[in-house]
C-alpha cells in the first residue's frame, strides 16, 4: 500500500443544525411557557378546597340512618328468633288429641255427655265450727227484728232493726288474742255489707264482744249486734280474728 494515499478520516457525529431566532414548538403534552400544568391553579388563584364525603356533610342524617338500620336488624332478629318449629313431641301430642276427638274420623263417633260441673263447696251454717287465724267461731243463734237493746233507763233504739248474732269464740292459738265486734261483718240477701254496732252491744251487759281478750284455750259466749234496715234479710256473716285477717263465712239462711 502506498503512503501517499489519504488516511481515513474518522466519522463525525451528525449534529442537527440549530436555527437561532425561532422558538421550538412544544412537544406533545408539554405546556407552553408560562402555562400551568394540568391540575395546578393559575397564578394568584386559590387551590380548590377538598370535597368532603356525603356522610361527613350530613352527620345528622348519617346517625339517623344508622339508628334506623340497627332497629330494623333487631326487629328482624326478634321475629325470626320467636318462631320455633313444631317439635316431634308437639306434633305427636296434636295427633293424639286429634285421634281422641270424637268429631274426627279417627275418633269414636256419637255424642258424649258434657262433663258435670264441679260441685260448689258448701258454706258452713249455724252450729258449724269455722276458723280464722287464732279464733274458732261457732254461730249458735240469730235474732233479727229487735227494736231496742238495754232497758228502759239505759238502752238504745235501732235505726232500722237490730240483728243479734250469738257466737262462741275459742282461742285455738298459743297467745292471747282480742275479740272485737267491730271486725265482724253481716251481709243481707241483697248483698249489702253491714258493720257491727259496738255501742249498742254495750247496753246488752253480757255481750262480751267489745275488746275482750281471750287467752289460749279459753272460750267466751258473745253477742254481736248489727243495726240494719227494717227490710233487710240476714244472709251470711264474715267473721275475723282481727281487723286485717282474711275472714271466714257462715251462712245464716
Amino acid at each position: 500500500m502506498s503512503n501517499d494515499q489519504n488516511p481515513q478520516q474518522p466519522h463525525q457525529a451528525y449534529a442537527p443544525q440549530q436555527h437561532t431566532g425561532q422558538p421550538h414548538p412544544p412537544q406533545q403534552n408539554q405546556p407552553y411557557p408560562g402555562q400551568p400544568y394540568a391540575g395546578q391553579p393559575y397564578p394568584g388563584q386559590q387551590p380548590p378546597a377538598p370535597r368532603r364525603s356525603f356522610f361527613a356533610r350530613h352527620k345528622v342524617l348519617t346517625v339517623f340512618l344508622a339508628i334506623l338500620a340497627l332497629v330494623l336488624v333487631v326487629s328482624i332478629g326478634s321475629s325470626l328468633g320467636g318462631e320455633t318449629p313444631d317439635t316431634p313431641d308437639a306434633a305427636g301430642s296434636a295427633g293424639v288429641a286429634d285421634a281422641a276427638d270424637p268429631g274426627t274420623d279417627g275418633g269414636t263417633t256419637g255424642d258424649q255427655a258434657p262433663a258435670a260441673p264441679a260441685p260448689e263447696e258448701a258454706v258452713p251454717g249455724l252450729g258449724a265450727a269455722v276458723r280464722d287465724g287464732k279464733f274458732e267461731f261457732t254461730v249458735t243463734a240469730v235474732e233479727p227484728g229487735v227494736a231496742r237493746v238495754g232497758d228502759d233507763l239505759l238502752g238504745v233504739d235501732a235505726q232500722g232493726q237490730f240483728v243479734l248474732v250469738h257466737v262462741t269464740v275459742t282461742n285455738v292459738g298459743d297467745a292471747a288474742q282480742m275479740f272485737d265486734a267491730s271486725s265482724q261483718k253481716l251481709f243481707d240477701a241483697q248483698g249489702r255489707e253491714h258493720s257491727a254496732d259496738s255501742t249498742a252491744g254495750i247496753y246488752l251487759g253480757d255481750a262480751n264482744s267489745f275488746l275482750n281478750d281471750i287467752n289460749p284455750g279459753n272460750s267466751i259466749q258473745g253477742v254481736v249486734v248489727f243495726d240494719v234496715p227494717a227490710d233487710a234479710v240476714p244472709a251470711s256473716l264474715e267473721l275475723h280474728d282481727s281487723f286485717l285477717s282474711g275472714g271466714t263465712t257462715v251462712a245464716l239462711g
